[in-house]
């Protein structure tokens, strides 16, 4: 439990600060002016915390975790799949109301609007992208492979993040509060199926609508 402490603390403190417009906003805002470039290579970006593009990704790897889990007659085999699912589908049930609740206004690049806190589209992107990695990887015998799995999702998560904030839909501290909960609900899926025995590789080896 004690692996869930600092990414909870660290949202706290980003939460706390926009909620009462402390100096981490100040701060936030200037790093965002010096960022925010909007082109088509973010808006591409940004993209990938679509849940359009996100979601289907995660799909497969459950259905494979699934059928893969079942085939090798593990006990509780579906417990991973269903825990990434859960995960993911505790994105809105978090980030909604944090969003009305924070109530914070959006860029200068995107359109008068309040809700932004925390980014959705990062969120979705972390849990979506690091979920199906987890479930995938003990199913890969090669470290190889499984190390470049891991980099493609490191790539995608701030590849999205990147474009969220280089296209001016969401401040930095949007994006690295959605980090710390998407890391928060990463951490509660490990702690509930990723130490069962599907955790253990087979092979034994080593404009466009607003983000909000």
């Amino acid at each position: 439990m004690l692996l869930l402490g600092p990414p909870l603390l660290l949202f706290a403190l980003i939460t706390w600060q926009v909620v009462v417009d402390g100096p981490l906003v100040d701060l936030d805002e200037r790093l965002s002016e010096d960022l925010v470039r909007p082109d088509r290579a973010s808006e591409l970006l940004s993209d990938l915390g679509n849940i359009e593009v996100a979601v289907p990704v995660l799909a497969v790897a459950l259905a494979v975790a699934g059928w893969h889990g079942h085939r090798r007659g593990r006990d509780r085999w579906w417990l991973p799949p269903l825990a990434g699912a859960v995960a993911m589908a505790l994105v809105p049930v978090l980030v909604a109301p944090l969003k009305e609740w924070t109530d914070r206004p959006g860029t200068p690049a995107v359109p008068p609007a309040v809700g932004y806190y925390p980014s959705g589209h990062t969120a979705t992107a972390v849990v979506a992208y690091g979920a199906a990695t987890l479930l995938l990887l003990p199913l890969l015998r090669s470290p190889a492979v499984r190390r470049g799995l891991v980099v493609l999702c490191g790539v995608l998560v701030l590849g999205a993040s990147y474009g969220l904030v280089r296209r001016g839909y969401h401040w930095p501290l949007d994006v690295a509060a959605s980090w710390c909960l998407g890391a928060v609900l990463l951490t509660g899926w490990w702690l509930l199926a990723g130490r069962t025995g599907a955790s253990v590789p087979e092979g034994g080896g080593g404009s466009r609508p607003v983000r909000r």
